[in-house]
């Protein structure tokens, strides 16, 4: 499906985001210190919604990071953040400031009130920030692994309490996200067919039990394609039953019912007989 320019540029954002936060999350993963991290966060309060990309807790004691993964050169100005020349953006630190606030009322109304310390990390080693105020939350790339080395030389011990608030933040986290955008689409109005994993292609050619793209030369078993287009047809259309018809159609006809069916029966529970089968 070809998406609209607004479109593709808002999924340009989101996998930005989502790199920028991988790779944040692979800097954590190298905290040594008794803690607890907690990822990709979504809280209503007061008829606010926030979302918060990280939180470690210490003992008594929350950090509280705002992930950005902007590339080239900003600049900022009178409490204002601009992209070179004179492209003014949201400036984050008015963002990191109300998901604190935020987060603050949050814990309160569950009883409990640590130190909250946040901060915006900017991720991509391919961003520069002219004028960049020293009062301020900023953490840049050369200085995150500093950072991290710091977390590690702390000595405090978790509570039970800790533990709990840990527990309390999980319960109240909620799972759907209201900022989801996805654009309209339509089953008959996809291009059906077996995608290249690699490049995206769809100049695949088969040959007995094995896919290869055209394109990168990219070698997949024709088990594991299907599969993999079976979870996306499952994501696409949830309320959709998954049937040997349906996903031979998915699949471009491209496979034959027959190994459509002996890979459903292999990988999936079968429900329901004959023209009524369908898999879960």
């Amino acid at each position: 499906m070809e998406l609209l320019q607004a479109e593709k540029q808002y999924l340009f954002n989101l996998k930005k985001g989502y790199e920028g936060e991988s790779l944040f999350d692979s800097f954590t993963n190298t905290v040594e210190c008794e803690c607890l991290i907690l990822n990709d966060l979504l809280f209503e309060i007061n008829n606010n919604t926030f979302q918060i990309d990280t939180l470690i807790i210490l003992h008594n004691k929350v950090y509280l990071f705002e992930v950005k993964n902007y590339t080239g050169d900003y600049y900022y100005q009178s409490e204002k953040l601009f992209k070179k020349p004179n492209f003014e953006i949201i400036n984050p630190l008015h963002q990191l400031g109300r998901s604190e606030s935020l987060l603050r009322q949050l814990l309160l109304s569950a009883g409990f009130t640590p130190e909250i310390k946040s901060s915006i990390v900017f991720i991509n080693p391919g961003f520069m920030l002219y004028q960049a105020p020293l009062d301020k939350p900023i953490i840049f790339p050369p200085q995150i692994s500093r950072f991290i080395e710091t977390l590690n030389g702390s000595t405090s011990t978790l509570t039970k309490r800790d533990k709990l608030l840990a527990e309390k933040i999980l319960e109240m986290n909620k799972e759907v996200s209201p900022f989801k955008k996805l654009p309209s689409y339509d089953y008959h109005h996809l291009s059906k067919g077996i995608f290249c994993h690699e490049c995206h292609s769809s100049s695949i050619t088969i040959h007995n039990r094995t896919c290869s793209c055209d394109i990168c030369g990219t070698k997949e078993s024709v088990t594991i394609a299907v599969l993999r287009n079976i979870q996306e047809f499952k994501i696409l259309f949830p309320q959709e039953k998954v049937t040997t018809t349906i996903i031979s159609d998915w699949c471009g006809m491209k496979i034959s019912p027959k190994t459509i069916s002996r890979i459903l029966n292999s990988n999936f529970q079968k429900r329901g007989e004959r023209r009524w089968t369908y898999y879960e």
